[in-house]
């Protein structure tokens, strides 16, 4: 019995954490010690009391307000009480719904914070408003979430694309130099002749010369609009170990109304981040304008729209360009988003016209990138996830 009456007070104590405690949310359970502070925490962003002291059952209003001093307190609290996944939500929230902004904007408040994605997007989107004693912290914590991006982004990135490079380069009639026996050997088992204890050779399969030139151009073109901030900082740091490939010519477009080419920042990622400017219009049409006449090698290329298709530009061109680069060779991908929030609102009617053309438009998280740029590479259909909605 007291094993049951033990589960029941922890339902309790986890609904009155839920509710609030608010007089009438029936729990009856009063909090004390470390569940009286996380309550508190939860309180002063969710819906701290108004005055009236503690257990009036006065209603819920939001109670951090934007002291300085109150918020890098809190912050410290929700770093001590919750997961790292819960206080990124709650830094989050508190951002979005108390309008905590112009708080990051101080050195104090970003050494507390808890850095990611999200975070990121939006000291981008404050950048060109940042005083000079905030940028070298902001800095900091950019290149902190960056390093940690490549770390679990770049190993696997790499033996992808490495062995769709290979595959999409391999020939069927290599110098005997060229050849690659292994392969060779495999593909031919069916020509084993016992009594000669070998293998036929009737198909060679093997790499051509220049196994180490540029094999393929890849082409990101990334809109730099306010909601695509998570996929900016993704496609930023997919950019930068796409440079580091040899076998792999990168190009970083991004664009709102006016087209910027990122491309000679790409051995640092944090300095093409902070050469966005996150928010203000689009022109897809003027970027893909740009990036076509970038194209030398039409065969070789891939061109990976990214962006949630809002045009301010001229919708028709815009097609006509995306089909007139498929027709030329170009390997064409559009995705909706590269963040691991799925798709976002988009523009239903562009994302079906290009469809139309052979180019359907999809949000890709940042762990099947890989995936969908091997098959690109090598010519085969993309890896589209099943989108709900």
């Amino acid at each position: 019995m007291s094993g049951t009456q033990g589960g029941t007070q922890e339902r309790l104590r986890r609904w009155r954490l839920v509710l609030g405690g608010d007089g009438a949310d029936g729990t009856g359970c009063e909090l004390r010690g470390q569940e009286a502070a996380m309550d508190g925490a939860l309180s002063a962003l969710y819906g701290g009391r108004r005055p009236g002291g503690a257990g009036d059952g006065g209603a819920r209003t939001a109670g951090l307000g934007a002291s300085a001093p109150n918020v890098a307190r809190w912050l410290g609290d929700i770093r001590t009480y919750f997961p790292t996944s819960v206080v990124q939500v709650m830094q989050r929230d508190a951002i979005e719904r108390l309008g905590l902004s112009a708080l990051l904007l101080e050195p104090e408040m970003l050494e507390a914070v808890e850095a990611d994605v999200h975070l990121v997007g939006t000291l981008l989107s404050l950048n060109k408003v940042m005083p000079e004693t905030t940028k070298e912290t902001a800095r900091a914590v950019v290149r902190k979430v960056v390093e940690q991006l490549e770390k679990r982004l770049s190993s696997r990135t790499r033996a992808t694309l490495t062995g769709a490079l290979d595959r999409s380069a391999r020939v069927s009639r290599p110098r005997h130099r060229d050849i690659d026996w292994d392969r060779t050997i495999r593909a031919n088992l069916k020509n084993y002749l016992p009594e000669y204890r070998t293998v036929v050779p009737e198909r060679l399969i093997g790499y051509g010369r220049a196994a180490q030139s540029v094999k393929k151009d890849v082409v990101l073109c990334i809109d730099q609009s306010g909601s695509m901030a998570a996929s900016v900082v993704y496609a930023s740091v997919f950019g930068a170990v796409l440079a580091s490939m040899r076998a792999v010519a990168t190009r970083l477009v991004v664009f709102d109304t006016a087209v910027a080419d990122l491309t000679d920042e790409l051995d640092d990622p944090v300095d093409v981040l902070f050469g966005t400017q996150l928010g203000g219009g689009t022109d897809i049409n003027r970027a893909l304008a740009y990036c076509q006449s970038q194209i030398t090698r039409p065969a070789d290329t891939v061109v990976v729209l990214i962006s949630d298709l809002y045009e301010g530009g001229i919708r028709d061109e815009m097609l006509k360009r995306v089909a007139a680069m498929k027709a030329s060779g170009v390997q064409f991908v559009a995705l909706l988003a590269l963040s691991d929030e799925g798709a976002p609102a988009y523009d239903r009617e562009h994302a079906a016209a290009l469809a139309a053309l052979g180019a359907p438009a999809f949000a890709c998280t940042p762990d099947l990138f890989p995936e969908v740029m091997a098959a690109a590479i090598e010519k085969r259909p993309l890896p589209i996830p099943d989108m709900a909605g």
